[in-house]
């Protein structure tokens, strides 16, 4: 094997020891969203309602506000399941619950800030199963101007109870209406904002959960593994890509809803089956893997593995959709600033796609080029990897491991 093959080699085991390396850690699930829907109030005052994780706000509100009886409390409801309890215990000590958000997010007017007041008792609500605590804020803003900013710091990854904590705002005010994305990077934003500032948001956001979802990164490895061709890679991205767009952007809106539970244990192992045909062929057909048995027939020149493989990606593109519009959880009537901002979010995530396809697929091609042996153990190695992790996370999310 040449010193040039070797190095290639050992680049492709560098980046599978990365991505493999980072575990369910950068899996979903490790992450909190906050949303926020901003609105006109009565007497010109900004009303705010705040979705909070219940079980995240009590312990960060409890630990940062010296409360050890909202710890108790709260954790005692979330444990027992006792909605009622769980709103009690936010109601009972909401001078703490309160001043922890009001301490960590906030509303200005023409570069003033405004005075938050709480409006009525905390309620509880529930996103992908998971229970939200609902906070309505009055903002009183000493002077009318043409925008308003909002700020968002809440569960910062400094406080190491999550990590990547997103804010997503959707609101109508100062008579426009829309989307925003924010985060420890870009944690604030302004109603006055061109369109073009408001979806490069959007834009970074999809960008940023697709590479921080090692689920579908190595979905999307096994898929450039077990790619015989580069009109394989291109038909399979294009393929999942369409689906995915499809199931995205129905659940984003609301009109399609199946539960986390389920979507997430089928995105598992949906990496495994991906993986696992790859490694099916090798052990069928040994050297002869990456053969096509009618090479040049055909439409788009692929056998009858290659079609089945296609549908196969398609189907499972299809729920990918669904846990990418997991990551909005947007909660708004239908409007075109929300079609163009999920779109934007989408795009964001295929150029992440298309950048990896770049990178990986063309080292494989030229291993497979230069040393067929060693490109056969390469993307078996690959696919065996990806294979093992998609079981473990498929048993994990089936038994809530």
């Amino acid at each position: 094997m040449s010193k040039r093959v070797r190095h290639t080699v050992a680049v492709i085991t560098a980046a599978v020891i990365v991505l493999l390396g980072a575990g369910p850690a950068l899996a979903h699930g490790f992450t909190s969203t906050v949303y926020v829907h901003l609105t006109a109030g009565d007497g010109g005052h900004v009303r705010t309602m705040l979705e909070l994780e219940y079980d995240l706000f009590v312990v960060s509100a409890a630990d940062y506000e010296d409360d050890d009886p909202l710890f108790k409390a709260g954790t005692a409801a979330f444990d027992a399941r006792d909605t009622d309890g769980q709103a009690a215990a936010l109601n009972t000590h909401a001078e703490s619950a309160v001043t922890y958000v009001t301490e960590r997010f906030s509303v200005t007017s023409d570069g003033k800030a405004c005075t938050p007041t709480r409006a009525g008792d905390f309620t509880m609500s529930e996103r992908e199963g998971v229970p939200y605590a609902d906070l309505l804020l009055d903002w009183t803003c000493p002077a009318p101007g043409d925008g308003h900013e909002v700020r968002s710091e809440l569960f910062p990854d400094a406080e190491k109870y999550v990590t990547g904590t997103k804010t997503i705002v959707t609101y109508k005010i100062d008579d426009r209406s829309g989307s925003a994305a924010l985060d420890a990077d870009h944690p604030s934003f302004s109603t006055g904002q061109s369109w073009y500032e408001r979806f490069w948001e959007f834009f970074r956001l999809g960008a940023e959960h697709l590479l921080s979802g090692i689920d579908h990164i190595l979905f999307l490895l096994a898929l450039i593994a077990g790619s015989r061709r580069l009109r394989e890679i291109v038909l399979a991205a294009t393929s999942f890509t369409l689906a995915h767009s499809v199931t995205f952007m129905l659940a984003a809106l609301g009109l399609v809803h199946v539960p986390a539970r389920v979507v997430e244990p089928v995105i598992a192992l949906s990496i495994a089956a991906v993986a696992g045909w790859h490694l099916w062929r090798i052990w069928r057909r040994g050297g002869h893997a990456a053969d096509l048995k009618t090479e040049g027939h055909g439409h788009f020149s692929l056998d009858r593995a290659g079609w089945t493989r296609l549908g196969v990606v398609f189907c499972f593109g299809l729920v990918h959709g669904l846990g990418f519009a997991g990551a909005l959880g947007i909660d708004e009537a239908w409007s075109w600033t929300l079609l163009w901002s999920l779109l934007v979010f989408n795009v964001g995530i295929e150029v992440v796609q298309l950048a990896i396809i770049a990178v990986v697929f063309p080292l494989l091609a030229v291993l497979r080029h230069r040393a067929p042996t060693a490109g056969l153990w390469a993307t078996g190695v690959i696919s065996l990897g990806v294979s093992v992790m998609g079981l473990v996370w498929f048993v994990q999310r089936v038994f809530g491991g």
